[in-house]
């Protein structure tokens, strides 16, 4: 699939989500089968940009290209000054988060609060691309549905932002009003990739490569993106890939097996935040792989406990013995 002039090696792509797709998240997911990554979204505000907060999001020391940074605020000008920093600094492609949920974001009238302003979502978009022009850079924006069930205008904005410039869409099949609950829908998405003449990558519920090779048959999308579903699941991504190109189904992979990605998932992480802040910020993510272990729970609210890189580390290699939880079939290698 092409992205501006970027070919990626597949349509199965990496959700940003905050707190969860850093870096060390994006280069593993990449390992496995990812063909597109998206960083945590970035505040425009200058004023915010030197934050360890930000700093850290903005960091892709050693990250494959195409690096695509997701960009949030409400000022078109803004958005044109954060575009040219991001891009100058390694990015080689701008998103504009019209998706986020979160009350403080759009009580800022920032993320999907946005799609109530279609006139303002189009001159961001404008805005971007204009800054983005000079360094050969495509913008591509990710938005829900629409606000709420009244205002499903996701149709109207994507003809707009494909006017003013934007390279991609992508749709997540439920409105600000839903936040994450209830279900997806995929009408929608049909309707805005009805509408527009550039790809449209669905969003939101997409848990297992069957269930993405139905979403895409019924909206026409041309790629999807995983979020949730892949976190502690990062395999998930090579498992949708094999089966949308040939209908291979490949097996979750055995702990023994994914172990290795996960010590190769915490030392990066580690490296990233330091010690203090890592083992902290490493809790999530191993309750999320460890959550259907048998004794998972209870080995969770354990290492929730632990304070140090190396206790945490110990307590793993405890649990993943390759004799402690034996599969009946051992996965086969994911690779990118």
């Amino acid at each position: 699939m092409r992205l501006g002039r970027h070919w990626l090696p597949n349509r199965v792509f990496a959700a940003p989500m905050a707190g969860v797709t850093d870096r060390p998240y994006r280069r593993l997911a990449r390992q496995l089968g990812a063909g597109y990554c998206v960083s945590e979204m970035v505040t425009s505000r200058a004023d915010l940009r030197d934050t360890l907060k930000t700093s850290r999001r903005a960091n892709h020391d050693g990250e494959a290209a195409p690096i695509a940074v997701q960009i949030v605020g409400t000022d078109p000008e803004q958005i044109a000054e954060a575009t040219r920093y991001n891009l100058e600094r390694g990015a080689d492609i701008i998103d504009i988060n019209m998706g986020c949920p979160a009350k403080k974001v759009c009580n800022r009238w920032a993320g999907s609060a946005l799609m109530q302003d279609e006139d303002l979502a189009a001159r961001l978009v404008e805005a971007a691309v204009a800054a983005a022009r000079p360094f050969d850079a495509p913008v591509t924006l990710k938005m829900r549905a629409g606000w709420c069930e009244a205002a499903r205008n996701a149709p109207r904005i994507a003809r707009m932002a494909e006017a003013a410039g934007a390279a991609m869409l992508v749709v997540h099949g439920r409105t600000r009003e839903q936040g994450y609950g209830g279900e997806a829908e995929y009408a929608t998405l049909a309707d805005v990739k009805h509408g527009v003449g550039i790809p449209v990558v669905a969003n939101g519920d997409i848990d297992s490569p069957q269930k993405a090779a139905a979403v895409m048959r019924q909206s026409g999308a041309d790629a999807v993106m995983i979020g949730r579903a892949a976190m502690g699941r990062p395999w998930l991504f090579g498992q949708v890939a094999a089966y949308l190109a040939d209908g291979t189904l490949l097996p979750d992979p055995a702990p023994a097996q994914w172990r290795d990605w996960l010590f190769a998932h915490l030392d990066d992480h580690y490296a990233l935040y330091g010690e203090t802040i890592g083992v902290r910020t490493a809790r999530k993510h191993v309750g999320w792989y460890v959550a259907s272990l048998p004794g998972g729970e209870t080995f969770r609210r354990h290492f929730n406990t632990l304070q140090s890189a190396a206790e945490q580390l110990a307590a793993l290699r405890g649990l993943l013995d390759p004799g402690s939880h034996p599969a009946a079939q051992p996965a086969a290698p994911l690779v990118a």
